[in-house]
């Protein structure tokens, strides 16, 4: 249960963060007018090496240091576009708001429409789930916190902060929107990197880049490595392991894990959306992990063969309602935002069916047990 658990994490992480990696890469591209593919290798080089050197210690203070450093980037952004608004922002807000940008809520019922009220109070909320309360790279963030009361402060904490910079990048894209007065983009990921490398000057475009690389550097190397090492390796190739040799192995866990990132970054370079496609990767295989973990959390009937079947099935009821629909069911699949609960409610449905249909036999009481001949 444990190993399938690790592999679907791992699976997620590598397709999740190579997309995030390609984003990045295309920022760096577009501005510096570069090959991609080169800026994929090099921000892919440079997350290996520093997480090689500095592990977790030095993953969390990066990314700590690099949320002040990107959020500083998008505000450079915001003030230069509000300056070459021709009508200011409450023009550009007329504007969007004429163009149907502004609408808050969408109560469709249709499932094949990503940004419903619906997908974001349900759909949201399974995969706001799967990222703060399964995921281990966040878990391992709250694990290293100096008591379980910092860990909660740091958790809700982060649920603010994500509301506003989502806030802020939003009213940032609606000023991009009416700055190019709504010319359409070969790939809406071309539009900030456009703005940066013909409207900034040279300083200010070289901050942002910065700014760019320091949301790609934010790894999870380090926990997909530790991962590895302490569900496989420990476990099926060497148990008694020493500490060095646990150190060596997810030294070279790393590598590879970040070798198959870079490898994923290239591969998505056609993608029309970085962000859609890396929370679209993130949310099939999520959905899983969460149904197991409300198999667990929730009853005392479920065991580890019905939850191992339930999180297979789960992944592929998922998948199948979503990006196999129009191969398999020759039907628009539904929109990813409501993939994790869809897994996760599969997951928990076949999970807990299993388990009542056929338990799990007791083991037997200490002084019952036959001693071996």
């Amino acid at each position: 249960m444990r190993s399938v658990s690790a592999a679907i994490f791992l699976m997620y992480r590598t397709l999740g963060d190579g997309i995030r990696l390609h984003a990045a890469a295309l920022v760096l591209a577009l501005a510096a007018g570069i090959p991609e593919w080169w800026c994929i290798v090099a921000l892919g080089v440079a997350m290996i090496l520093y997480t090689e050197e500095g592990g977790v210690v030095a993953t969390i203070w990066t990314d700590s240091i690099q949320m002040f450093v990107y959020l500083a980037g998008a505000i450079v952004c915001l003030v230069a576009v509000i300056h070459r608004l021709p009508h200011g922002v409450g023009g550009a807000m007329a504007a969007a708001s004429a163009a149907g940008k502004l609408a808050l809520f969408d109560f469709s019922t249709d499932p094949r429409v990503p940004f419903t009220f619906w997908a974001g109070l349900v759909g949201g909320a399974f995969l706001t789930l799967a990222t703060h309360g399964t995921d281990h790279y966040l878990v391992q963030r709250l694990l290293v916190a100096r008591s379980r009361r910092d860990a909660s402060a740091g958790l809700v904490l982060s649920g603010f902060l994500v509301m506003a910079q989502f806030a802020l990048f939003l009213f940032l894209g609606t000023l991009l929107w009416a700055h190019y007065g709504g010319r359409p983009f070969a790939r809406g990921d071309e539009v900030l990197p456009t703005f940066v490398s013909t409207e900034l000057p040279g300083g200010w475009t070289g901050f942002i880049l910065a700014a760019v690389v320091a949301a790609a550097l934010s790894p999870s190397l380090n926990s997909m490595a530790s991962t590895t090492v302490r569900d496989f390796y420990l476990p099926y190739v060497r148990p008694g392991a020493s500490e060095a040799q646990q150190m060596r192995v997810g030294r070279s866990f790393t590598v590879i894990w970040g070798v198959a990132q870079i490898l994923v970054a290239v591969a998505a370079q056609n993608m029309d959306s970085a962000l859609q496609g890396g929370l679209a990767a993130l949310s099939y295989a999520s959905g899983p992990t969460v149904g197991a973990f409300l198999l667990g959390v929730l009853t005392r009937r479920a065991h580890s063969l019905g939850t191992m079947i339930g999180m297979v099935s789960g992944l592929a009821i998922s998948l199948l309602c979503g990006m196999l629909a129009p191969y398999v069911l020759h039907t628009e699949g539904v929109a990813w935002t409501w993939n994790v609960a869809i897994g996760a409610t599969a997951t928990f449905v076949v999970g807990m069916a299993v388990s009542l249909a056929a338990p799990a036999r007791e083991a037997p009481a200490a002084d019952e047990r036959v001693a071996p001949s």
